[in-house]
């Protein structure tokens, strides 16, 4: 590295360390010299600019109580400038300061970094179920991730009380990328607030109307789900374009519709071609993947962790790795992906139209249903109500 480089990086690093160990703490600690307000719940989102469905039941449930005194917080962690990150950041810590009640769903070094108060309970809900790919300090020394040396730190995951968890059988994954092993009690099969919708025969409902509204053409054909994670880095992520969708329309079309949903983190994703408009549609700010995910007969991804909310469906799924290797060594798995992937593991447009087209004699709905039990089996719909009863200590929620 030149000497130029060698500077600009140490120069980054003061202006870090300032920032979080002087002016970050020093907001928090200045504020938290108030008394904790009991009924203060702050839900901080980092990268979303609205209230995600990782925490949509938990806030909805909490506020028509009427008994506690909602706080939310977006601090657009990857989209907002710096400077205007530093002050989302700065504003959310003094509302934390006297909180007696802090949701997460993502790591954040800000609030991993500050001298919590004993008095305040801080969830981690996280936004996926299941443990697939890897993350938090899984991926430290990976190109992925950082050193483990800066996650140390300044920890993503400090500060946690508890950890929301879809099975017990993950409990190991999220304490090695959480850095728990002294403190295992943090982790909770309570089961995945956001799943509880998949149980409630009104929102399934709702998602089959909304869905006949946004894809009339798709009206007597089964739709196939395409959902694959983004590649890069959240901040520069960007969507694979290798799938053929004029080849699916040709050899799947008077059957099937295709219904493509992008990772939020995606700004530009590759277009559906004109020619296949009577066949598929990019649905990824029309329709949520919740409502997705209940209205789909077939769902191919590639390494996003929706599949383990798809299984609660026991619907066929494919996985389209054209690319296994080179994301393998860009972020890695905490199994081994093709034994863990509970449907056939594909390579090409054509392998996924074969596999569609014996799709009867091919799936097995006995390999889902072995999956599902194994990483969702704390999710029945019921996780709501065991997370608040765990967080809140069994309090009486009015109104409930």
């Amino acid at each position: 590295m030149s000497k130029t480089g060698v500077m600009k990086k140490g120069i980054s690093r003061a202006i870090k360390f300032i920032t979080f160990r002087i002016w970050f703490r020093g907001i928090y600690s200045y504020f938290a010299k108030r008394p904790v307000q009991e009924d203060k719940v702050l839900f901080v989102e980092v990268r979303e600019p609205g209230l995600s469905a990782s925490f949509r039941l938990l806030y909805q449930k909490m506020r028509k109580s009427g008994c506690y005194c909602m706080h939310t917080h977006f601090l657009h962690n990857g989209s907002a400038g710096k400077w205007e990150y530093i002050r989302r950041c700065s504003v959310m810590l003094k509302d934390l300061a006297d909180a007696k009640y802090v949701f997460l769903n993502d790591g954040c070094n800000v609030i991993g970094s500050i001298p919590m108060r004993k008095e305040t309970v801080l969830t981690q809900t996280w936004h996926a179920c299941g443990a697939f790919k890897k993350f938090g300090f899984s991926t430290a020394e990976l190109k992925y991730g950082e050193t483990a040396k800066e996650m140390q730190k300044y920890p993503y995951y400090g500060n946690t009380t508890y950890v929301t968890l879809s099975s017990p059988d993950i409990a190991w994954a999220y304490e090695e990328a959480m850095q728990l092993s002294d403190r295992r009690e943090c982790l909770r099969p309570t089961g995945v607030s956001r799943t509880d919708v998949f149980f409630r025969e009104s929102f399934l409902r709702a998602a089959a109307s909304h869905f006949a509204q946004c894809v009339p053409f798709a009206a007597g054909r089964k739709v196939i789900l395409y959902a694959p994670t983004f590649r890069g880095h959240a901040s520069e992520a960007v969507s694979p374009d290798c799938l053929d969708v004029e080849q699916l329309r040709q050899a799947l079309g008077g059957e099937y519709v295709l219904v493509i949903k992008h990772h939020p983190f995606v700004r530009r994703p590759p277009a559906v071609p004109d020619c296949c408009a009577d066949f598929a549609k990019d649905v990824t700010k029309e329709l949520s993947i919740e409502q997705l995910l209940c209205v789909s007969d077939i769902c191919i991804s590639d390494y996003s962790s929706l599949v383990f909310e798809y299984s609660l469906f026991e619907r066929p799924m494919l996985f389209y790795a054209y690319d296994l290797e080179d994301y393998f060594d860009w972020r890695g798995f905490y199994y081994n992906y093709e034994e863990l992937a509970p449907g056939p593991v594909v390579y090409t447009n054509e392998e996924i139209i074969d596999w569609i087209m014996h799709l009867e004699e091919r799936f097995d709905r006995n390999r889902v249903r072995s999956f599902r039990k194994r990483f969702m089996n704390a999710c029945d719909g019921h996780a709501t109500e065991r997370i608040l009863s765990l967080v809140l200590q069994n309090e009486e929620l009015s109104g409930s």
